[in-house]
Parts: C-alpha cells; sequence; structure tokens
C-alpha cells in the first residue's frame, strides 16, 4: 500500500527546484511535460511520461520514490486531446483516469514507496486548490480528497519553502507533528521526514541497502 503526497503550487514556485537534494539513485521523476530541470544536477527522468508510462513503472518499482512533474498536464493534455469529442462523459473518464493513477499508487506499490504528485494551484471562490481542467471534473472529484498529506509550495522577497497545515484559504494538510508549520522546500526533507513519522524504510543512496529508520 503505497503512499501518494500531493505538493500544491504556482508555477515558479519551487516545486520541481524542490527535488534537488536527491541524489540519481534515489527518485525516479515522470516528467509529463518534458520541461528541462531547473538545476544542474542530473536526476534521471522520463519524459512525455503518460497514465500508461506511469503505471508501467509502478507496478514493478526499482526505487522507493518516484515524482510525477507536473501531475495536472495528465489531465491537460487528455483534455485536449478529446477537445473535439462532444458530450459529459469524457470528463467522468479524465476524473477516473486521474483517480485511478492515485489509486494505482495506493493499492498497488509497496508500502514503503513514495510518490509525489508536484501540482498547478488554481484559485476559486473558496481558496487555493489543486487545479483541474474545468468546473464539471471539480464536481466529479475531489482531488485533495484522495492524499493524507497535502503541501504547498510558496515564495516570498526570493525565500522559497512549503507551508504543512492550511492557514484557512488553501487545501493544505499533514499529520500532527510531522513537520514544522513551514519547511523549506526541500522534497529530500519532506521524504525523509515522512519515513521517519510512519517507520519506513529509508530511500537508499547508491551502494546502501534499505535499512530501517
Amino acid at each position: 500500500m503505497g503512499i501518494p503526497v500531493m505538493i500544491l503550487g504556482e508555477s515558479g514556485s519551487g516545486k520541481s527546484t524542490s527535488m534537488r537534494n536527491f541524489e540519481p539513485s534515489e527518485v525516479g521523476i515522470f516528467n509529463v511535460a518534458s520541461k528541462p530541470l531547473p538545476f544542474r544536477k542530473k536526476l534521471i527522468k522520463i519524459d512525455n511520461s503518460t497514465y500508461t508510462t506511469i503505471m508501467k513503472v509502478l507496478s514493478q518499482p526499482k526505487l522507493k520514490t518516484y515524482v510525477i512533474d507536473d501531475s495536472q498536464y495528465l489531465m491537460a493534455f487528455e483534455m485536449f486531446d478529446k477537445a473535439k469529442e462532444t458530450g459529459y462523459g469524457k470528463f467522468t473518464d479524465m476524473a477516473l483516469h486521474f483517480k485511478g493513477i492515485i489509486d494505482f499508487v495506493i493499492k498497488n506499490t509497496p508500502a514503503d514507496c513514495i510518490v509525489y504528485f508536484l501540482h498547478h494551484t488554481q484559485q476559486t471562490d473558496k481558496g487555493i486548490k489543486a487545479k483541474t481542467v474545468g468546473k464539471m471534473l471539480d464536481d466529479q472529484l475531489t482531488v485533495e480528497g484522495l492524499f493524507s498529506i497535502v503541501l504547498r509550495a510558496k515564495t516570498e522577497n526570493g525565500k522559497y519553502t512549503f507551508s504543512t497545515q492550511s492557514d484557512g484559504t488553501d487545501t493544505v494538510k499533514s499529520p500532527m507533528e510531522m513537520f514544522p508549520l513551514e519547511i523549506d522546500n526541500d522534497l529530500k526533507y519532506v521524504d525523509t521526514s515522512i519515513r521517519e513519522y510512519w517507520g519506513l524504510t529509508t530511500t537508499p543512496k547508491e551502494g546502501e541497502s534499505n535499512a530501517k529508520t
């Protein structure tokens, strides 16, 4: 039973940059939009990743940590592919497909496998939430409800952080005492903290074997 984690944030808020402290042997990146990474370190990534690509790799995961960057493009690209289709059925299909990848992580990966969904935000009359492709899809699926951990990337005065609890205007959440209210935008730190909190195996560095934290 794997663990999906959502990292929300506007474009430029530091979501992708947060991967910078992982070593290549520690993380696999599903690069949905095929963007260059915003740092010099060469991490292993699969460009043009699709639902099929992601599920194929995660059906037999070789790593403990994976990142889907940016996961909302899975819905956006499918929306463009179905742009000429009429009827509301396509919105239900898109909701089912996105929910399906989250369910796949939970049901088909090991208990110590964590998959991070880096996801854009949108402003609504109720506050800031995960971006989808329209109200019809929002009516079909509350994305954040499928995650136990939702962090939000923020930037202010050149400082990049993650918030770990809701300020009343967003859908951020995390288990009690897992994190301080605000942390550096360091996904390796997030990964280590989650594993220590729940007693999961660590993400091994090259040449090391798995060990209980």
